[in-house]
């Protein structure tokens, strides 16, 4: 066989993997960072739900150019499912080593990638799927949690791989927690909860998973949406986080919104400062905690706050966007509503706004952007008009987001009313608009 032959089998072969360089991820440069940071927050820590987030972490790192760290994190992705698995070899491995493959394949070393396509081979002979027209369900399950990170129809996906593997192979509690997890967070913006049938399923994945605190406080959090009394099991599962590994997916962050809105907020911020003092350089829980003082600062103080908790949140989140630097845009906006709230920093909220609307920024985050800084003109500045205009300018991108949704109806309200000299132009906006799910509430 031609070199050019050879070659031409070879990337027919990786072409033909199921591992994260062909399944079209093909994400932005800001979701790249943004999934970066989520992926880093997860953590390492024997316990957490998903040892092999380190195959996703691994092909991030390739997309930002960083194959040594790609490299890295692919071995350690092996490594973890060897300890979850009690096994030096199965299925699991089948994807990390199509991953070996094509980054050998980048990297020119076209013999190492060839012998990864071979243990490929191997391990598909010696561990086949149960179904013949069907991916192992080690497969289904590695690509549905990926697609989970991603948004829209890659997350309907993630539901169907979800079912299939879970089907073939129903005793991975794991699979069905986050499946779970995943179905659940259309749910995420209702203010009644979960549905009755849907709300069984938590039960019973909870009952399944007794040590995923996570799900635990999803699971308490949607019966307090329920009307259920639940500030006692609030407490002792705050206990038994504080004992977890630091963790994403320790349930620290959706427990200190459930201390915010169903026992008080003064106790969120005891419990993520208790959290910070027993582990002081972990950024994850300095995240939590500046996220605390933003809610006490902005929603719960009846009058303007204590300069010392103002202090305190302002240090907070300044440090919070040096640790992430790259995601930092939603945590700047928070500095930004802090400092509006501060004696002496009013003017700083508006440099901060300044200085973001100069940035050279993707549709999503201007259009984030532009709807927050509406809400600033309105409640902080008093300048009416301007915010409109920014309201229409987060409108006219054509992003489908919550931030757009809320610009939308933010506009239509203003024009039934009828009160504003910029009714006519915001009538004619938005019949310009032509697009009629922008008029529907379940986007928000």
């Amino acid at each position: 066989m031609s070199a050019a032959q050879s070659q031409t089998t070879l990337m027919s072969k990786l072409e033909a993997l199921q591992c994260h360089f062909t399944w079209d991820l093909d994400p932005s440069r800001n979701k790249i960072f943004h999934l970066r940071d989520q992926l880093e927050d997860i953590g390492t820590e024997e316990g957490n739900c998903w040892l092999g987030h380190n195959n996703l972490r691994g092909f991030i790192q390739y997309k930002l150019g960083l194959t040594e760290d790609a490299q890295s994190l692919f071995n350690k992705a092996a490594e973890a499912f060897r300890q979850m698995r009690s096994a030096d070899e199965g299925p699991w491995l089948v994807v990390n080593y199509g991953n070996l493959a094509w980054l050998n394949h980048h990297l020119g070393d076209q013999a190492e990638s060839q012998a990864y396509l071979t243990k490929i081979d191997a391990l598909k002979n010696k561990y086949p799927s149960p179904s013949q027209d069907e991916l192992h369900p080690e497969i289904y399950a590695e690509k549905a949690w990926t697609l989970m990170k991603f948004s829209g129809s890659k997350k309907r996906l993630a539901a169907d791989y979800f079912q299939r593997a879970i089907r073939m192979q129903p005793d991975m509690v794991e699979w069905n927690t986050s499946h779970i997890l995943g179905l659940a967070r259309a749910f995420k913006h209702s203010n009644t909860g979960l549905e009755a049938d849907m709300l069984e399923k938590v039960r019973i994945a909870k009952e399944q998973d007794p040590e995923n605190l996570y799900l635990a406080v999803y699971y308490l959090e949607q019966c307090a949406k329920k009307g259920e009394r639940i500030e006692d099991e609030a407490r002792e599962l705050a206990r038994k986080v504080l004992r977890n590994p630091v963790s994403s997916y320790s349930g620290m962050k959706p427990l200190i919104s459930v201390y915010r809105n169903y026992v008080s907020i003064d106790e969120a911020i005891e419990l993520a400062e208790e959290a910070l003092e027993n582990h002081p350089d972990e950024r994850y829980l300095k995240r939590c905690a500046a996220l605390c003082y933003k809610w006490e600062i902005l929603y719960f103080s009846d009058s303007r706050p204590k300069q010392s908790m103002i202090d305190r949140g302002i240090s907070l989140n300044k440090e919070v966007i040096s640790l992430y630097p790259h995601s930092s845009l939603m945590k700047n906006i928070g500095l930004e509503n802090i400092y509006a709230k501060s004696n002496h920093d009013e003017a700083k909220a508006e440099q901060i706004y300044q200085e973001l609307l100069k940035r050279d920024l993707e549709p999503e985050d201007k259009q984030m952007l532009y709807n927050r800084y509406a809400k600033h003109l309105f409640l902080d500045r008093q300048e009416y008009q301007r915010s409109i205009q920014y309201h229409m300018k987060a409108a006219a991108i054509p992003h489908q987001s919550s931030f757009r949704g809320n610009s939308i109806i933010t506009l239509k309200k203003i024009k039934d009313k009828g009160r504003n000299r910029m009714c006519r132009e915001i009538e004619e906006f938005l019949a310009n608009l032509q697009e009629p799910w922008c008029f529907q509430q379940d986007w928000f």
